[in-house]
């Protein structure tokens, strides 16, 4: 056999056509399992599984293969199978299709089907899986985050970093709605979780600014009259909202400088859920903690 004939199994996911599927599945698969996943580019739930899926068959070191293959395009396989749901993965051992399931399942029962074909898989961990989700979000990527932190969030018992972050990122889309059912339906100990807490109060922040007008507006209200301390607090909510904490935080700072009894000590109430909202390491936080202890215990 020349070097030209030889071809090293594929570690990386590829996607097939009706055309290649015998070189891409069937011919790896007398090799080692070949997993394939039908899926379609308006299909929600395949979104959601193709992280996961991917993740999982990097963590079997080669022990399985993962192939793609788009029904809408190519869909005669799909129907030799009999697929008439998707997201669909069939599993071919030795040119044969010996297992398969249907729908986004989660992470752990993933591993238990690819288990069951090559043995025992070492997960990535959810450490590793949490930075990928926030690798995504940094990249602007936030349908690929949402579906590993979703994934994440429903898991038994739910991660409590993925809760928080996806609630996080359902309140920065405007999505308040869906932050809050999420968090509705948490057992009592992981609502309490620090993390969870902080989120929480970001989803509360952005309800209560909801309601508030424009930015443009409010500053000139508090300009017409500094002293409508209601006016600078609801600016300060607003500003929140839009991201901009460091104003936000002066505002509040300056009616408890005017008035620290306002609205039954509101404005310092407001300003300590906005640090549990950002966090402790937060920029904006630590200089406004600094500011407020001077300004309480000067």
């Amino acid at each position: 056999m020349s070097a030209e004939d030889f071809s090293p199994p594929h570690t990386a996911t590829i996607d097939t056509t009706t055309a290649t599927f015998r070189r891409d599945v069937l011919e790896p698969s007398m090799q080692r399992p070949v997993l394939v996943d039908f899926w379609a580019p308006w299909c929600g739930p395949c979104k959601q599984l193709a992280p996961i899926l991917e993740r999982v068959v990097k963590a079997a070191k080669g022990k399985v293969a993962l192939v793609k293959m788009n029904i809408d395009e190519h869909p005669d396989v799909a129907g030799q199978l009999g697929i008439s749901s998707i997201p669909a993965v069939v599993a071919f051992q030795r040119g044969r299709p010996v297992d398969g399931f249907v729908g986004a399942m989660p992470e752990s029962q993933i591993k238990g089907f690819i288990e069951r074909l090559v043995g025992p898989v070492e997960g990535e961990g959810e450490a590793d899986a949490l930075a990928e989700a926030e690798a995504l979000l940094a990249e602007g990527d936030l349908a690929g985050a949402e579906a590993l932190l979703r994934a994440l969030a429903t898991e038994e018992p739910p991660n409590a970093r993925a809760v928080a972050e996806l609630c996080r990122l359902y309140v920065a889309t405007g999505r308040l709605d869906e932050a809050r059912d999420l968090l509705a339906d948490l057992p009592g100990a992981l609502a309490r979780d620090p993390a969870i807490a902080g989120a929480a109060a970001a989803l509360e922040n952005a309800e209560a600014a909801s309601d508030l007008g424009e930015i443009d507006n409010l500053r000139q209200r508090v300009s017409f009259n500094p002293n409508d301390l209601q006016a600078v607090f609801d600016l300060a909510l607003a500003l929140n909202a839009k991201g901009l904490r460091e104003e936000a935080a002066d505002a509040l700072l300056d009616i408890i400088r005017k008035d620290r009894s306002w609205n039954d000590d509101g404005a310092r109430k407001q300003l300590l859920q906005f640090f549990e909202a950002w966090g402790p390491m937060d920029k904006a936080a630590i200089g406004a903690r600094r500011r407020l202890s001077a300004l309480l215990f000067s």
